[in-house]
């Protein structure tokens, strides 16, 4: 099974964030072929037929990388996800559930761009089901289920287009966003040199040079957009934005968004 070095790197980072269950879920992810083969044609589909930007194995990693980073620093914070509040599972459960909807989401690629979040749902579910079978016994079908449910409310509201009411899900919907970097939008640029209709958008995430996730100062989460034109303020105000906005962890973020060496403004 051949994966890219920048694949295989971002693999390594994921797992050396994590222990328990949400280890175990990532390695059986990582290990199956299938799934490999999956998101490697979503990514065919996305850039080639479609001419969108990254939607493969590179963009869920990355995606999955961000919603652990933010995870854990609401972990530090000792906020709780909804599983432990409302008694239905661990912490432990919810990382289990952000990572299977955030490795899984674009699946759906593969079919068309539209509704593909739906899509995705119907593809992801033997993957998950897989999963949560090896994971639990018939005797924890509890847990089973909640995990489940989470990871399909991630993936039906990464589009922040659907109301999603977890801070589980809207971990995956944030963290799908902030993978927002210029190398997202190479290849399709690359491939297309003709002026099309929305090519603002790949104009603004090819100025986008870096996104930084780390500890606020007055909140758990900084997310802070460096780029190197002002163009790139289009991607924060039209696209990721929004994402924030509809996420119920927004109370939650710190949002920097600026062209380097300038002044940083502060949406959040």
């Amino acid at each position: 099974m051949y994966k890219s070095v920048k694949q295989q790197l971002l693999e390594q980072r994921i797992l050396k964030l994590l222990s328990g269950k949400a280890l175990k879920t990532a390695e059986w992810l990582f290990a199956n072929p299938e799934l490999q083969a999956a998101q490697e044609y979503a990514n065919i589909v996305s850039i080639k037929r479609l001419g969108y930007n990254d939607h493969g194995p590179v963009h869920t990693r990355k995606a999955t990388f961000n919603a652990i980073k933010m995870f854990k620093l609401l972990n530090q914070a000792e906020i709780k996800m909804n599983l432990e509040k409302e008694g239905a599972g661990t912490a432990d459960d919810s990382l289990t559930a952000v990572i299977l909807a955030s490795l899984l989401h674009d699946l759906g690629m593969a079919i068309t761009r539209d509704s593909h979040e739906l899509l995705s749902i119907q593809l992801a579910l033997p993957y998950i089901d897989a999963v949560l079978n090896t994971l639990h016994s018939d005797e924890e079908i509890n847990v089973r289920t909640a995990i489940r449910s989470l990871a399909i409310e991630g993936i039906f509201g990464h589009m922040a287009t659907r109301k999603i009411n977890s801070l589980e899900a809207g971990l995956v919907l944030i963290g799908d966003g902030s993978d927002m970097e210029k190398g997202r939008a190479r290849i399709p640029t690359m491939l297309s040199s003709k002026a099309r209709v929305g090519d603002i958008h790949r104009t603004s995430a090819s100025a986008i040079q870096k996104v930084k996730i780390f500890k606020g100062q007055e909140k758990p989460i900084n997310i802070t957009v460096e780029m190197n034109a002002s163009v790139g303020f289009f991607q924060i105000e039209e696209v990721f934005f929004p994402k924030i906005n509809t996420s119920p962890v927004k109370p939650y973020i710190e949002l920097f968004a600026g062209v380097t060496d300038r002044e940083m403004l502060k949406y959040l």
